[in-house]
């Protein structure tokens, strides 16, 4: 079996963040995906989001705490200007008062968020339409955060931190740093 992957490269990154927003438009899977390149929850964590956590009095929060449902530790999460005006739209298309109290909602069972599997189906459909050819899975969303924020300049301690990973060993796994990121430090070192 592959290890899941981050996508690391920026242009298919953008398409596969739009694919559900001009290609095959449904909001739902768009905002799956968004929030989770821009949340770094992991998939159950994600789901289980409800609109009473990301939203008070009808208006975005500025964090969003998270009891992690694998660790059972909290996380604070700023939530992003991308977020933000994403989940506004979000609200004005899905929010019913007497709506399933789950963001991403099941179709099928009413008080129910999206299963697992069907988010795995969402998140696969996209990559395969944009031309993604690595092991791109639900975590893919979460691994994607942490290299694109590392190779922004993030260093691994803080995502050690964002992550609420345990080891630094842990977090450098999550990375999925390539022969080509090190041949670059090599490149770019002139002693």
């Amino acid at each position: 079996m592959s290890t899941t992957q981050p996508i690391r490269d920026k242009e298919l990154l953008q398409n596969f963040k739009n694919y559900y927003l001009y290609v095959e438009p449904q909001y739902r899977n768009y905002a799956l995906i968004i929030a989770g390149l821009n949340t770094a929850l992991r998939i159950n964590d994600l789901l289980h989001l409800t609109w009473d956590m990301l939203y008070n009095n009808g208006q975005v929060k500025r964090h969003l705490t998270v009891k992690e449902r694998k660790t059972g530790k909290y996380s604070r999460l700023l939530i992003n200007s991308e977020l933000q005006a994403l989940l506004k739209e979000y609200r004005r298309q899905y929010y019913t008062d007497s709506s399933n109290p789950y963001l991403f909602c099941s179709s099928r069972k009413t008080d129910d968020p999206l299963s697992r599997y069907q988010a795995y189906r969402i998140i696969r459909h996209a990559a395969e339409n944009v031309g993604l050819t690595d092991h791109i899975s639900c975590h893919s969303l979460r691994k994607t955060f942490g290299y694109q924020a590392w190779k922004q300049g993030t260093p691994p301690a803080l995502l050690m931190s964002i992550y609420n990973h345990s080891s630094y060993q842990i977090t450098r796994r999550y990375l999925c740093i390539e022969q080509d990121d090190k041949d670059a430090v090599f490149s770019n070192i002139c002693l």
